[in-house]
């Protein structure tokens, strides 16, 4: 990335992460090809500030988080808006969990990798019908 492109355009975080995109055609397909991994879809949208430092945190530190062992997707939400709809966000950066096609709960914004694990463990929990951590 040169230095006079816009911050918006990184991908670095993505592709730190291994991010898939997706857009309303191939999201529901990418989150089939998961099979039993847990899937987080990380909405997103262009010269979101809040985004960018949540992109900036994974960049910051990608061990811990990919040590969660998730299939990662990612979606700019402000050019598919009917994403948006569809899975009822009011502000973004979101990180929406699923697995075998079932939305399991998100995270909304980045609040740091504590809260972030903590989400992904509940995600876990769910997937496997037990009680949720307090």
């Amino acid at each position: 990335m040169s230095d006079d492109q816009p911050a918006h355009l990184d991908h670095r975080a993505f592709d730190a992460l291994d991010m898939r995109q997706v857009d309303p055609d191939s999201i529901d397909a990418a989150i089939a090809d998961a099979g039993d991994e847990l899937v987080c879809v990380f909405f997103w949208g262009v010269d979101c500030f809040n985004c960018e430092m949540a992109k900036k945190a994974i960049l910051a530190n990608p061990e811990p988080i990919r040590a969660l062992n998730l299939r990662w997707l990612h979606a700019n939400v402000y050019a598919h808006p009917e994403l948006g709809r569809r899975f009822g966000l009011h502000g973004i950066p979101v990180f929406m969990f699923f697995h075998k096609g079932k939305k399991l709960g998100r995270a909304t914004g980045w609040h740091g990798h504590g809260q972030f694990a903590a989400a992904v463990g509940n995600a876990r929990l769910k997937a496997e019908g037990k009680p949720l951590a307090g």
